[in-house]
């Protein structure tokens, strides 16, 4: 048992290659808003149900679209040796606390990204039935497969409540991506200038196989998945993603090892540390030099628009023409209006993509139950023996990721401080509190047991030690 070894984004291939693919490294999974959730499942069991497995042709497959792939990655896609720490089954957690972490091989935790955070659903359909009772007919009322409504029906068994009637709309569902395709292609003029990055805001793969139906039918011819690529006749593609520049530890490094390792042209993501006084500037010295590679630049985090218009005036200063891919949360308003921006600083039609995720295949599905809705999130928190972290270009904490090999710390009846405090592995726990990860399973919570928490979380002496030391370092 197991997932195809192509069910995941392009880009953790084209990373695992320009990266260090037997290194050692830890993820975690985190919610950063939502409030209060419930887990309803054992972590490492339904890790184990999803690891990668290699078919037939798989190599091949890669390798005929631009994902070559050498021998250090080929053995640790297939080790499927991890580590596993998490919350115990029932646990309630809240926003930015540690869920789980998972150790290994550099390429093979990385790969287990998208169908991690599909879990996302199955927890918020766990903690409305706990929680919100009387919000779960209408929450799961209409799903987009079969393969949705039985996750469904075995989380509400799991956690005790009975399903109320629940209707398969896959045809529906189709006809809405569809919709939604046809119309972003008739703002741009053409849907060769759409992609689909959605495969992490499905509910599971038969969904976003059904999202990618929808989306073909449309004219849409590329996505992230390289699993629905091979199935349906598209074509997969990615570069790059946060983990690789927190890998290398400065963009210079991190982007000059793709267009070193890797033939191929490259998407340089801007936003790992500062997206205007470091990932503009270190992209643009490296397009200069490769002039003629059709290399790119995406936007993630931040006042995209002033990263935009920054971005534009430093292109016709050094007179390169980068293509602009523009992602993480677009819809059609926001696509009419960078449409605006193109024609006011001049790029042409076709040196401007647009990424769509959730916008898609989950806005469309029916259900509110999105990883949106909580923003479900699996980030690079150690690799080798550096403890690393994401910063982002929001105002406040923003997307700033955890660092080191995180625990949790829950606070003990009667006692005061935070919620929960986000401790080290190896950290003494702290008085008034008890460890949290790796205990033993929980009874299932009842509504009245967690109504009125408050949800407040903190850092411990180790963990502030290494956002103080990455912040101080990044600055």
């Amino acid at each position: 048992m197991g997932s195809p070894l192509l069910l995941t984004d392009g880009y953790k291939f084209s990373m695992a290659e320009a990266g260090w693919p037997l290194r050692p490294e830890t993820f975690y999974y985190s919610h950063r808003k939502g409030g209060l959730q419930v887990l309803p499942f054992d972590v490492e069991t339904e890790l184990g149900r999803v690891v990668p497995e290699l078919q037939a042709g798989d190599w091949e497959y890669l390798s005929t679209h631009e994902y070559d792939l050498g021998s250090a990655v080929k053995a640790a896609l297939t080790s499927k040796q991890l580590t596993v720490k998490a919350l115990p089954k029932f646990a309630v957690f809240s926003d930015r606390e540690p869920v789980f972490t998972v150790s290994g091989a550099s390429s093979l935790v990385s790969w287990l990204e998208p169908v991690l955070l599909m879990w996302s659903y199955r927890i918020q359909v766990a903690t409305v039935a706990v929680l919100r009772p009387d919000e779960l007919a209408a929450a799961v009322k209409t799903v987009t497969c079969e393969a949705q409504k039985q996750l469904v029906l075995s989380t509400l068994d799991a956690v005790g409540v009975k399903a109320p009637p629940i209707t398969v709309d896959s045809e529906g569902y189709v006809a809405r991506v569809r919709a939604r395709v046809t119309e972003l292609a008739e703002i741009v003029g053409s849907p060769a200038r759409l992609f689909e990055v959605g495969l992490r805001a499905a509910s599971c793969p038969e969904q976003h196989l059904l999202a990618l139906e929808g989306a073909k039918q449309a004219g849409l011819t590329r996505t992230s998945n390289v699993y629905g690529a091979q199935q349906l006749g598209l074509v997969p593609v990615g570069t790059m993603g946060h983990e690789h520049i927190q890998r290398y530890g400065s963009d210079e490094a991190a982007f000059r090892a793709m267009v070193e390792r890797r033939y191929q042209r490259s998407s340089f993501l801007l936003d790992t540390f500062d997206t205007i006084t470091s990932g503009i500037p270190t992209a643009y010295r490296i397009i200069a030099e490769r002039k003629g590679q059709s290399d790119s630049i995406r936007y993630d985090s931040g006042d995209k628009e002033a990263q935009y218009r920054f971005a534009a005036a430093e292109a016709k200063r050094l007179g390169i023409r980068p293509v602009q891919i523009l992602e993480d949360g677009f819809d059609a308003a926001q696509t009419q209006r960078f449409e605006v921006l193109r024609r006011e600083v001049g790029w042409k039609p076709e040196e401007q993509v647009y990424g769509y995720g959730g916008y898609i295949v989950a806005q469309t599905s029916g259900s509110p139950l999105t990883r949106d809705r909580v923003s479900a999130v699996y980030k690079l928190t150690q690799t080798g023996h550096r403890a690393t972290m994401k910063f982002g270009n929001e105002s406040g904490s923003g997307k700033q990721s955890v660092p080191g090999r995180p625990v949790l710390f829950r606070r003990s009846a009667g006692a005061s401080g935070p919620f929960g405090i986000v401790g080290q592995e190896g950290e003494a726990v702290p008085a008034g509190y008890a460890l949290l990860t790796g205990a033993p399973a929980l009874a299932a919570p009842r509504v009245e047991q967690v109504a009125e928490v408050d949800r407040r979380i903190g850092l411990s002496p180790a963990t502030q030690q290494l956002v103080d030391e990455l912040s101080k370092w990044k600055a």
